[in-house]
C-alpha cells in the first residue's frame, strides 16, 4: 500500500490560453458531485504560484514569464523532493504542463542516484526551448528542460541575455543536468508535434507509441512493452496531460487534438501503469474548465484519478 500526498500546483503561466490554474478545483467538485473522499483521505498541500504574472507585459517572447517559472520550479521541485524523502508518493495536480519539469528536478533531487524514466501520455512532444517554440509558451518545453537539451542545430530564435540566464537556470535545478535520458521516455498518443521536436526525437531514438498502435496491440501489451523499453530504469514518472484524450471529449483543456484516446482507453492505461512497483510518482495537467460544458473534462480527469488512487492503495 502506498501512501499518498495530493500536490496542488494552481499555475497556468506557462499556457497560452487562460483558466488551467482553476482545473484543480473543477476536479475537487467532480470529486464532489460523486461524492468522493478523495481530497479528505489524503494530505495536500497547494504550492504558491505566480499567476499574477498574467497581468504584467511579457519580457522574453520566446520564453514567457520564465522568471516566474523559474520561481515555480524550485518551489515544486521542492515539495515534490520532500514528499518522496518522507515515503509519501506524490500525486501532482498541475495547471499548465509546464511545472512537470519540476516535478521530475523533485523526484532527482530526493533519489539522485536512481534512474528515473518518464511516460508522457500526451498529444505534444513538449520538446521545445526557447531557441525553437513557435509560441514562447513554456509548457511546450519541460521535457527539454529535463533532458536539458537547448536543440540549437535547429534554432530558429536568438535569446537575450535575461532569457537565456533563467534558462540556463531551469535547466540546472537541484544542480543535476540532465535529470533524464531521451531513450529512458515513452510518449503516449503523440500526435501533434514540429520538426523541432521531431530532430529530438530521431536523434535520441525516442519511444513513440501512437494510438493508432495502442488500439492495435491493445493497453495491457503497450504497458508491457513500455516497462521492457524503461527495464534499466529504477523509477517511473508518469505524466498525464488530458489533450491526449481525442479533441471531441478534450474541450476543456487548452490546445485540443483529433485522433486521441478515448476516455475508457486512458483509465485503462493508466490503471495499467499505476499496478507497477516502479510507478514513483502521478501527475496530471491542463484541465481547463472554463473551455468546458458542464465539467466534463474535470470529470474525466476524476475518474482517472479515483481509479489510480485505488490501485496504488492496493500496491
Amino acid at each position: 500500500m502506498r501512501n499518498i500526498k495530493i500536490i496542488e500546483v494552481r499555475s497556468e503561466i506557462g499556457a497560452g490560453t487562460r483558466g488551467a490554474s482553476l482545473g484543480i478545483d473543477a476536479i475537487r467538485i467532480a470529486a464532489l458531485d460523486f461524492m468522493s473522499n478523495l481530497f479528505v483521505n489524503f494530505p495536500s498541500e497547494a504550492v504558491e504560484n505566480e499567476n499574477r504574472l498574467l497581468y504584467e507585459p511579457i519580457a522574453s517572447p520566446y520564453a514567457k514569464r520564465i522568471q516566474g517559472i523559474h520561481t515555480m520550479y524550485e518551489r515544486v521541485s521542492a515539495v515534490v523532493a520532500e514528499t518522496v524523502k518522507s515515503g509519501l508518493f506524490p500525486l501532482v495536480l498541475a495547471g499548465d504542463h509546464s511545472t512537470a519539469g519540476a516535478t521530475i528536478a523533485g523526484l532527482k533531487i530526493a533519489k539522485p542516484k536512481r534512474r528515473l524514466g518518464v511516460v508522457w501520455i500526451d498529444a505534444h512532444a513538449d520538446l521545445h526551448s526557447p531557441f525553437t517554440t513557435p509560441s514562447g509558451n513554456m509548457h511546450g518545453m519541460p521535457l527539454s528542460i529535463s533532458l536539458a537539451d537547448d536543440n540549437q542545430e535547429n534554432q530558429v530564435h536568438n535569446l537575450d541575455d535575461k532569457t537565456l540566464e533563467y534558462w540556463k537556470k531551469l535547466k540546472a535545478i537541484g544542480k543535476i543536468e540532465p535529470k533524464i535520458l531521451p531513450e529512458d521516455i515513452v510518449f503516449i498518443a503523440l500526435r501533434d508535434f514540429e520538426k523541432e521536436e521531431e530532430a529530438i526525437i530521431k536523434k535520441g531514438n525516442v519511444k513513440v507509441i501512437p494510438v493508432a498502435e495502442l488500439r492495435k496491440k491493445g493497453v495491457e501489451n503497450v504497458v508491457r512493452q513500455t516497462f521492457l523499453h524503461l527495464s534499466q530504469c529504477d523509477d517511473i514518472y508518469v505524466s498525464f496531460d488530458v489533450d491526449s484524450l481525442d479533441s471531441s471529449i478534450s474541450r476543456g483543456t487548452g490546445t485540443p487534438v483529433s485522433n486521441g484516446l478515448k476516455e475508457r482507453e486512458a483509465e485503462d492505461l493508466v490503471a495499467s501503469f499505476m499496478q507497477h512497483h516502479k510507478i514513483c510518482c502521478f501527475e496530471i495537467a491542463e484541465v481547463n474548465p472554463t473551455l468546458d460544458k458542464e465539467n466534463l473534462m474535470a470529470e474525466i480527469a476524476f475518474n482517472i484519478l479515483q481509479r489510480s488512487v485505488n490501485l496504488l492503495l492496493l500496491n
